[in-house]
This record gives C-alpha cells, sequence and structure tokens, in this order.
C-alpha cells in the first residue's frame, strides 16, 4: 500500500469515527431526529436507509411514534435484505448497551 492509499483509508476511517451515532443518553425524539439525519442525508450523516431504519427502529422502541411512521415507510421502499441488516444492527445495539430501552 502506498502512501496516498494509507492517507485515503486514514481520512475514510476519521470520517467514519466523526458520524452521528445512537448513544445511552438519546431519547425516543432525539433518536428519531438523528434517524431523520441518515434518511435525509443532513447533519453530517451520510444518506442511508439501513442506518435510518435501524435508528428509527431503536426509537421507536423508545416510545417516538414518528419513528414507527418513518420506520414503516422507509420499510416498504426497502429490500428485504436491507431490512434484516437494519433490525440486526438495531440489536446490535441493544445488546451491547449502547442503546437501553425503556423498562
Amino acid at each position: 500500500m502506498n502512501a496516498q492509499e494509507m492517507a485515503h483509508d486514514l481520512q475514510a476511517d476519521l470520517e467514519v469515527a466523526s458520524l452521528p451515532l445512537p448513544t445511552v443518553d438519546m431519547s425516543g425524539d432525539d433518536l428519531f431526529k438523528l434517524g431523520m439525519m441518515y434518511s435525509a442525508g443532513s447533519g453530517g450523516c451520510p444518506m442511508d436507509r439501513v442506518s435510518a431504519h435501524m435508528i428509527f427502529n431503536l426509537a421507536a422502541m423508545k416510545g417516538s411514534i414518528e419513528a414507527r411512521v418513518y420506520r414503516r415507510e422507509m420499510s416498504q421502499e426497502m429490500e428485504r435484505e436491507e431490512i434484516a441488516e437494519a433490525q440486526k444492527a438495531a440489536r446490535r445495539y441493544i445488546d451491547t448497551g449502547v442503546v437501553r430501552l425503556a423498562a
């Protein structure tokens, strides 16, 4: 790998590291707003339906009604594999404790 390739890889790693991601302290409304950012490709987030669906799923589990509506609408535009990937990613967030659901 030459220096230019290494610099490109480092830049890509930094960009991924700076993406806004779900955190433990986020409410359902906060997660909904983050999901909107991913669904629209705004606020420093790339447009990514899988990530948006995952975050809407987490927001819905924390009580966001809007997230349920948007998740359902996104599901109609996504392939089954994409939905399955989003659901698995949401489960990983829950299993690792990054997102805690309301009791």
